[in-house]
C-alpha cells in the first residue's frame, strides 16, 4: 500500500490521499526494485535536487471479462499521464508554494470504456472509472502552497476532489481496488469530474486532529478545462465538502484515520442533477507495518449519486513497503431511487486483487470481482468479472 511517512518539506502526504500528485511521485519513488531505466530515475532525482522539479510518465492498461452479460462481456482501456510538482517557493522549508499539472489521454480499446463496463452489466456502479474513452483531457492545473511549517496546506486552481475528499491508502484506482464501491465515499459521493476550479484547504488543529475542505465546480470538463472559468462564476454550480478527522501523526493522515465527511452539491441543470448532500464515515489502522483493515460508510440524501446507502470493509495486506500488495473487499449498497427509481434490489461486491510489483517501473494487479443482485439486470442472481491491470510508471 502507499506509504503515508516522510516530512511535508519532502513531498508530503499534505492532506491528500495516494492520487495526489506529490503522494504519487514520493510512492513511485520509494519502490525499491531493479531496473533496466535506473539512469533515468537517476536524472529525475538530480532534477529534484538541482530544481525542485518532479515528474513523471505512466501508462495503464485495464482488462475486464464478465461470466454473463446482457451485452458486451469483454472491455478494456488504457491512459497515459505526465504529471508532477514544481517547487517554486520556499524550496528547501516546510513551507513550499508548488505548481502542481496532471494531463491525460483517455482511450477505450473496446466498444465498451472500462468506466462504463459496470453499467453495461446491469450493475449499478464503476469499474475503474478513470478509464474512459474521453481522449485528451487535464486533470490538475494548480497552486499549492503550504504555511505553518507544513500543518496548513491550500490549493488554488484546477482540482480532483478525489485528491482530497475522503480518501485513505487503498482508494488509488491505479494502485488499489478496481471497484470504486471501495474508493471515494463508497458511491454515496456524486464527485465532481476532474480540473474543476476551486480552492481547498486542510489544518492540523492539534497534532492528531485535522479538518479538510473544498469548494469546487461541479459542472466541469475536463476535456476543456479552460472553459471552468466561465462554469464557475456564471452558473454557480458547487460541490462542497468538510471533513474533520483524528490521525496518530501528520505523515500517517492516510494510513491512521478516522474521519466524518460532509458534502453538498448544488443542482445542476445541464446534467439535469438535482442538489443533495450526505455524510460518510471511514476508519482505517495500519497495524504491524503490514495490515489495513478499513470500514467505510456513506449515506445520501439525493445528489445524483449511485447509492444512498453503502458500507465497505476489508483489509490490505504488504509484507514489505513498496512491494506486492493484497486487498480485499465487501460492499454492500442500496442504489438512489431519486437517481434510478424505486425497487432496485440492494447489490453486493466483493472483490479481492493483488498488485505484483514486478520491478520498480512496472506492476500488474490481477482481480476477481463477485457482484451480487445486480440492480438494473433481474434476470442474473450474481455476476463474476475478472480484470487485470497492468502500469508503467517512469
Amino acid at each position: 500500500m502507499a506509504q503515508a511517512t516522510g516530512d511535508p518539506q519532502d513531498g508530503g502526504p499534505g492532506f491528500g490521499g495516494p492520487d495526489a500528485v506529490e503522494n504519487q511521485l514520493r510512492d513511485d519513488a520509494r519502490v525499491d526494485r531493479p531496473t533496466l531505466f535506473e539512469p533515468w530515475f537517476d536524472w529525475k532525482d538530480e532534477l529534484v535536487e538541482k530544481h525542485g522539479l518532479s515528474m513523471s510518465i505512466d501508462y495503464s492498461a485495464v482488462f475486464l471479462g464478465a461470466n454473463e452479460s446482457p451485452s458486451e462481456d469483454r472491455s478494456s482501456g488504457g491512459m497515459v499521464r505526465f504529471f508532477g510538482a514544481w517547487d517554486l517557493v520556499g524550496r528547501g522549508t516546510k513551507n513550499t508554494g508548488t505548481f502542481v499539472w496532471k494531463v491525460e489521454h483517455r482511450h477505450g480499446y473496446t466498444d465498451v470504456a472500462p468506466s462504463g463496463f459496470g453499467f453495461n452489466l446491469g450493475y449499478i456502479g464503476l469499474i475503474e472509472p478513470p478509464f474512459s474513452d474521453q481522449g485528451l483531457r487535464w486533470t490538475n492545473f494548480y497552486w499549492r502552497q503550504r504555511f505553518n511549517q507544513g500543518k496548513v496546506t491550500v490549493l488554488a486552481g484546477f482540482l480532483d476532489a478525489t485528491d482530497y475528499v475522503d480518501v485513505y491508502a487503498l482508494a488509488s484506482p491505479w494502485t488499489g481496488f478496481l471497484n470504486f464501491a471501495f474508493s471515494t465515499g463508497s458511491q454515496t459521493i456524486p464527485v465532481p469530474n476532474d480540473a474543476a476550479l476551486g480552492v481547498a484547504a486542510g489544518a492540523m488543529l492539534t497534532d492528531n486532529l485535522f479538518v479538510i475542505g473544498g469548494l469546487v465546480d461541479s459542472s466541469a470538463d475536463p476535456t476543456e478545462f479552460w472553459q471552468g472559468f466561465d462554469s464557475f462564476f456564471s452558473d454557480n454550480e458547487y460541490f462542497k465538502s468538510i471533513e474533520i478527522g483524528w490521525t496518530t501523526t501528520q505523515d500517517r493522515i492516510y494510513l491512521d484515520n478516522v474521519h466524518l465527511t460532509l458534502w453538498h452539491v448544488d443542482e445542476r441543470e445541464e446534467a439535469a442533477n438535482p442538489s443533495g448532500w450526505g455524510a460518510n464515515l471511514s476508519w482505517t489502522k495500519h497495524l504491524g507495518g503490514k495490515w489495513l483493515p478499513f470500514v467505510r460508510a456513506g449515506w445520501a440524501d439525493d445528489g445524483g449519486s449511485l447509492m444512498q446507502k453503502s458500507v465497505s470493509v476489508g483489509f490490505g495486506y504488504q509484507k514489505d513497503p513498496g512491494r506486492n500488495l493484497l486487498g480485499f473487499g465487501i460492499n454492500w449498497g442500496e442504489p438512489n431511487e431519486d437517481t434510478w427509481g424505486p425497487d432496485l434490489s440492494d447489490q453486493y461486491t466483493t472483490e479481492v486483487f493483488y498488485r505484483w510489483q514486478v520491478s520498480k517501473a512496472i506492476a500488474l494487479t490481477p482481480a476477481v470481482e463477485y457482484l451480487k443482485n445486480p440492480a438494473q439486470n433481474q434476470e442474473k442472481d450474481a455476476i463474476w468479472v475478472v480484470g487485470v491491470r497492468a502500469r508503467i510508471a517512469l
